[in-house]
């Protein structure tokens, strides 16, 4: 496959103070008048080709709204077998939670090069408030695949640390370690180790260096913690690899040991309680997990990852009793989980429970909670097709038919052909 051109690659720096003298449709609105044109290609259909002149169009009205954008779009022809085709990077999701409207002023084709192209002029509606918020979720979706790829490249060096764990056995349980009497020094000396093992990636270096600090400290909890902690994440590194429970049962028991012994010498410790709700999650053992993580957010109320465990674990055990059709239950555990004095950064962390409760509500008719939970979750993401589609059932339901027509439209501007089947 050869590349033989690039069309349209441009870096989109655009400054707040471009503003369109168009009348505004609220305070958060702006309506602009744009064009797009497309060069239909060999592997494009007619509604294709339709559908890409339209988003240009959508694009150009985005760009010229007076946001400032950073980002990069690529129109590309590729040729492969005497055949071309055209793709595109254009960030759809970001168009469609911007635009609220469009009006096709005028539309007509002609052939360039013998092919044919298309021309569309429209009036776009478009609300800078979602604009906004949907240029922020796109950047952090970018640092969460460059996350994920980091997280690729470890896992594969996990993968040879394993592999040398087992060819090699590290002896780390059974270390040739004469106690030393506990006294300033070597309790200095284990915070040394315990900070060297820290800025390791190396995991069987790490589990050599706990141990030596837990045999120097015995009553320090760091080593324990730190050692299980690492056995955890030898675990997981195990079972990405595929390997079989029975490969990663002693890690974590190992782990278990640790923080158990780490509870013993410091009860309210919340580390020692989240790697025992931890151990309690690998081991399927849910509602031994939860109390572990409950207790680590009521001494630590700031405690972000033990809120996450539970949230995680909530919204599973909710899931679980509605399937049995248990809906009193679930709905109660879900009210553990949606507290009101939870800050809305954890909305996105809480969707599926909230779409869960929506459910729930609908299923003991109670349509107007059930709507208010699916705009809290358009609320942060205005492009979540499922929360659309079922808030525009019920507000079908509910005979609102303005407000069902709007979601379906915005649901259907985002690919649901269910949604597009909805619309007249």
């Amino acid at each position: 496959m050869n590349v033989q051109g690039m069309r349209g690659v441009a870096s989109l720096i655009i400054p707040l103070a471009i503003l369109t003298p168009y009348h505004l449709a609220s305070a958060s609105e702006t309506m602009i008048v744009a064009e797009g044109q497309y060069v239909m290609g060999d592997g494009d259909t007619l509604a294709l080709a339709e559908e890409r002149v339209l988003q240009r169009a959508q694009r150009r009205a985005v760009e010229e709204a007076g946001l400032y954008i950073e980002s990069t779009f690529h129109d590309v022809e590729k040729t492969e077998a005497g055949t071309s085709f055209q793709a595109s990077s254009l960030e759809i999701r970001t168009i469609a939670a911007a635009i609220t409207k469009t009006e096709i002023l005028e539309s007509r084709r002609a052939f360039s090069n013998d092919r044919p192209s298309f021309y569309i002029r429209i009036r776009a509606v478009v609300d800078l408030d979602n604009l906004r918020a949907a240029v922020q979720r796109w950047q952090s979706e970018q640092r969460f695949a460059e996350h994920f790829r980091r997280l690729q490249k470890e896992n594969a060096a996990l993968k040879t640390q394993l592999e040398t764990l087992r060819a090699t056995p590290t002896g780390v349980r059974t270390l040739n370690i004469k106690p030393a009497s506990h006294n300033h020094k070597t309790q200095e000396q284990a915070r040394a180790l315990v900070e060297k093992a820290i800025s390791l990636q190396n995991l069987p270096q790490k589990l050599e260096l706990t141990s030596q600090a837990a045999v120097l400290d015995p009553q320090s909890v760091d080593p324990l913690i730190l050692r299980g902690q690492t056995y955890l994440r030898l675990a997981s590194a195990s079972y990405s690899n595929k390997a079989k429970p029975s490969e990663y049962s002693a890690y974590i028991d190992n782990a278990r040991m640790d923080f158990d012994r780490a509870l013993l010498l410091d009860p309210q410790n919340t580390w020692a309680l989240l790697g025992q709700g931890d151990v309690h999650t690998w081991l399927r053992r849910p509602k031994e997990a939860i109390p572990s993580f409950e207790r680590a957010l009521e001494l630590d109320p700031f405690f972000d990852l033990a809120r996450l465990r539970l949230i995680n674990l909530y919204t599973a055990e909710a899931r679980k009793l509605m399937t049995l059709r248990q809906w009193t239950p679930a709905l109660a555990v879900l009210e553990k989980c949606l507290l009101h004095t939870t800050h809305d950064s954890w909305i996105p962390y809480q969707k599926e429970a909230y779409l869960l409760r929506s459910k729930i509500y609908q299923h003991l008719k109670y349509p107007l909670q059930a709507i208010e939970d699916l705009s809290t979750i358009l609320r942060v993401d205005p492009t979540d097709r499922q929360a659309l589609l079922s808030r525009a059932k019920l507000y079908q339901e509910a005979l609102q038919g303005d407000s069902a027509r709007n979601d379906f439209e915005h649901a259907c501007m985002l690919g649901s052909t269910t949604a597009c089947e909805q619309l007249p």
